[in-house]
């Protein structure tokens, strides 16, 4: 894995975090918003796919 697709992980990872702390901020803010709230979680999950597929790039493939 080259040094660019490990700061895009990091970054990625940060991003991920972040998200799940604005939906917990939003959630006891007592904000009804709910459709910003089902974007951030979008966002969490797209964003959680692509940090699982980078990772899986980063494991080679063993032929047993």
């Amino acid at each position: 894995m080259s040094s660019a697709q490990k700061k895009q992980l990091e970054l990625m990872k940060i991003e991920h975090r972040d998200l799940d702390q604005a939906i917990e901020a939003l959630r006891t803010a007592g904000t009804r918003d709910e459709m910003q709230i089902a974007r951030l979680k979008k966002r969490k999950l797209k964003l959680r796919d692509e940090i699982a597929h980078l990772e899986d790039q980063m494991i080679p493939d063993i032929i047993a």
